[in-house]
């Protein structure tokens, strides 16, 4: 267990003390100890980020910690222990090599969605030549993860990113404005509805898209289901498909002859968004996998 005489007491009035290098990573090495017993998967990585992220430079070149910052340290990891996600704690998240903003009540991007932005991203560099611009919608844009990545990545592009919470598509456009500057059109509107981009049906190159498609109860951990806004978690139904269904319809109407719909979705849904693809008028719908093997997004060309 972490050491907690290191710890401010608020009964005995006992301040912390400062630590030299060595006992700052005997501490740091505790803590990724008390992680892996508070049943976290990463301890290691989470004690170090939180190590870090308290000091400011990385664990190798800290020569000493002041007692603050001791003491900041343990209520982080207290505060990780308890399952609070540790993009909430940092106020960061990483994405296809980006650091993003991260605020409670906006959902957490995943590290399976960088392949889904990846399959976006291959797309749009095909479809049009390096003279043109490619048209890139991204509905469900939640933080603006997938479009920051896309503008990174095709500066050529055009992207417009929609996202219907209020908090959501405030922190897409801080995310994607520090790191695209004036390349993504962040609109607050339902994604699934028509009329929702004026000018754009027929005429869109990539569609991509992180739906909320859990199905009803089916939330793989309690740190998901108590931090992430079920808005942006739960796809509708008992088989979560409402909302993705929705969006393929969407993205029939808005890509041109030839573009491409790219969206993440539950390992089991894979079939059915590959029929539900063909009926909306797609010529062809594959599934892609993740990292880990596992069915994780359509791939379908209009």
């Amino acid at each position: 267990m972490l050491d907690r005489s290191q710890a401010p007491s608020r009964s005995r009035g006992a301040p912390t003390q400062p630590l030299d290098r060595y006992a700052f990573r005997r501490l740091v090495r505790d803590a990724s100890r008390a992680l892996g017993q508070a049943g976290l998967s990463s301890p290691e990585s989470d004690a170090r980020a939180l190590a870090e992220f308290v000091v400011g430079r990385p664990l190798v070149m800290i020569d000493g910690v002041g007692a603050d910052d001791v003491a900041r340290f343990l209520g982080l990891v207290e505060q990780r222990s308890s399952r609070v996600p540790l993009q909430h704690l940092t106020g960061r998240m990483w994405f296809r090599g980006l650091e993003l903003v991260c605020r409670p009540g906006v959902f957490i991007v995943r590290p399976e969605t960088e392949v889904v932005a990846g399959a976006a991203i291959e797309a749009a560099l095909k479809a049009a030549p390096p003279s043109q611009r490619p048209a890139v919608v991204d509905l469900c844009a939640g933080s603006g993860a997938i479009a920051a990545a896309v503008a990174v990545e095709v500066p050529a592009a055009r992207v417009v990113a929609v996202e219907i919470d209020d908090a959501a598509a405030g922190l897409a456009r801080e995310n994607c404005e520090r790191l695209a500057p004036g390349r993504v059109e962040v609109v607050r509107g339902d994604a699934t509805a028509e009329g929702s981009l004026t000018g754009l049906d027929g005429a869109v190159d990539v569609v991509v898209s992180n739906p909320p498609y859990v199905p009803a109860g089916a939330v793989e951990d309690a740190e998901t289901e108590q931090h992430d806004p079920d808005l942006a978690l739960y796809g509708g139904g008992v088989d979560g498909l409402a909302v993705p269904r929705a969006v393929v319809g969407r993205a029939a109407v808005l890509l041109r002859q030839g573009g491409t719909l790219v969206m993440e979705h539950d390992p089991g849904q894979g079939a059915a968004l590959r029929g539900a693809a063909l009926e909306a008028g797609f010529r062809s719908a594959a599934t892609g996998q993740d990292l880990a093997g596992r069915d994780r997004y359509l791939r379908a060309v209009r």
